[in-house]
């Protein structure tokens, strides 16, 4: 079975190009990806993720939110009891940020000029193929 991956844009951000570009590159390497659209709230992330029971979260974030959005919705799914599902993350991140994101529980993050063969296959490498 494929992996089922959520991908979301969560906050106010309003640019969903390389969110739509990562989730088809993601589809074309064999995974069923979601797309939530754009200005997801972290518990309306949570809910579909878990709602369509997903293996990852891949989230996107341009507006300089992504300290406080990302370690909320990995939060949120610990709290839900569902911490089992992989959080991974990209957009416009400074250097500096992603220590204290990974500490937050987010397994990695993709910055600007991340080619997208390599993020599909950190997906199949470190996301468990779905049931």
């Amino acid at each position: 079975m494929p992996r089922r991956i959520l991908i979301a844009k969560p906050g106010l951000d309003g640019h969903d190009r390389g969110a739509k570009v990562i989730a088809r590159a993601l589809r074309d390497a064999g995974n069923e990806v979601i797309y939530s659209g754009l200005h997801q709230t972290p518990e309306q992330i949570v809910a579909t993720a878990i709602d369509e029971d997903v293996a990852a979260v891949g989230l996107s974030s341009l507006s300089g939110a992504h300290l406080t959005l990302f370690p909320r919705v990995v939060d949120l799914l610990r709290k839900a009891e569902a911490d089992d599902i992989v959080v991974f993350g990209g957009g416009v991140i400074p250097d500096v940020d992603i220590a204290t994101l990974e500490a937050a529980g987010v397994a990695a993050i993709f910055g600007p000029g991340t080619s997208l063969a390599e993020i599909a296959e950190w997906v199949e490498a470190n996301v468990a193929a779905s049931p």
